[in-house]
């Protein structure tokens, strides 16, 4: 089934200049980025999307982390793409993700682990609609 999925590029890509190493990954799995955009999360939006987390004891600190600087925003689309992309992303401490995702090959620890990615379809959908609108979504080839 043909989805999208939303994943964020975080602080620690823009910062180490490893962008398209991490697109490489998601471009070699077959899925493909649909919209794309660089931007800068204020304290309220981190705040806002990372909302479910809000009485975890990490919460602050990534809030803190994700506006510390630049981060990319991308819809990608393609089959199964929510779990393609979990599956291509690897395990969120990148000690405990395989040699071959982006985490176990590039993230420096579980703070900076390079990447976001959507945990289902459902929350796909809310947190594409967060930061895209409906127009900014071109997939016309």
């Amino acid at each position: 089934m043909n989805e999208n999925t939303l994943s964020i590029l975080k602080p620690d890509v823009i910062k180490r200049n490893i962008i398209g190493e991490v697109i490489s990954y998601i471009e070699r799995s077959g899925l493909k980025i649909i919209a794309q955009k660089k931007m800068l999360l204020t304290k309220e939006q981190a705040e806002l999307f990372y909302e479910i987390h809000k009485e975890r004891p990490f919460f602050s600190d990534l809030v803190e982390f994700m506006t510390s600087g630049s981060i990319v925003i991308q819809v990608i689309s393609g089959e199964n793409a929510v779990s393609k992309y979990r599956t291509i992303m690897g395990a969120t401490d990148p000690k405990q993700a395989e040699k071959g995702t982006i985490r176990g090959d590039l993230a420096d620890n579980i703070d900076a682990n390079c990447v976001h990615g959507s945990d289902s379809i459902e929350n796909a959908k809310r947190e594409i609609a967060f930061f895209f609108a409906g127009y900014e979504l071109i997939d016309i080839e």
